[in-house]
């Protein structure tokens, strides 16, 4: 169940399902699994992120709460050359990205990692991130804190958001952090979010 997807080890048990997305005109397959955000489909906030969005040119990617990594692995097969970092708390979403990269053929390119394995000082040319909203806002607050100033001086943030779970607010909350953001797209009840730094 997505309860337990942001428990560092979920105790439900632990089973694998296939996922097939269509991606950027690409077609990803991929395996999700149980206890992991998203089992078994793609979500609709990180369809609508992909619907609404080119592939970018940057070279350093982050992909944030990467679950069983559909955005990073996206990033890692539709831009040849860049290197993607894919963050999770859960150790079963890291487990699952790091193969789903080895099935794909980046596994070179892409490192599937708990946040305390990232390197100190390591940056990101651009963060892609369909945000754990449901763990608070204070602590969702904390998250970005920590991972947005890792960007690059010209970096720039995508975020997907529900609407209905604060898109709005969040956005003029970043621009009071000094993180300048607007909508680039809205759909579904979804909004998608571009931050950068000041």
């Amino acid at each position: 169940m997505d309860e337990h997807y942001f428990s560092a080890d979920p105790t439900v048990r632990f089973t694998r399902q296939p996922v097939r997305a269509e991606v950027w005109g690409r077609e990803l397959r991929l395996m999700s699994g149980s206890g992991v955000f998203a089992h078994g489909r793609l979500d609709v906030g990180t369809a609508v992120l992909f619907r609404e969005t080119e592939p970018p040119i940057g070279r350093r990617f982050l992909d944030l709460g990467c679950g069983y990594g559909p955005i990073g692995l996206a990033l890692a097969v539709a831009v040849p050359g860049c290197t993607v970092r894919a963050v999770d708390v859960n150790e079963r979403a890291v487990l699952l990205a790091a193969e789903n990269a080895g099935s794909l053929g980046v596994g070179d390119r892409f490192a599937a990692c708990t946040p305390e394995q990232v390197p100190p000082g390591e940056t990101y040319d651009e963060i892609w991130s369909n945000p754990p909203i449901r763990i608070g806002k204070e602590a969702l607050h904390t998250l970005l804190l920590t991972w947005l100033p890792r960007l690059t001086p010209a970096g720039r943030a995508v975020l997907v958001v529900g609407k209905n779970l604060g898109a709005d607010s969040l956005q003029r909350w970043l621009d009071l952090q000094g993180y300048p953001t607007r909508r680039l797209a809205s759909a579904k009840g979804f909004r998608v979010l571009e931050t950068r730094r000041a």
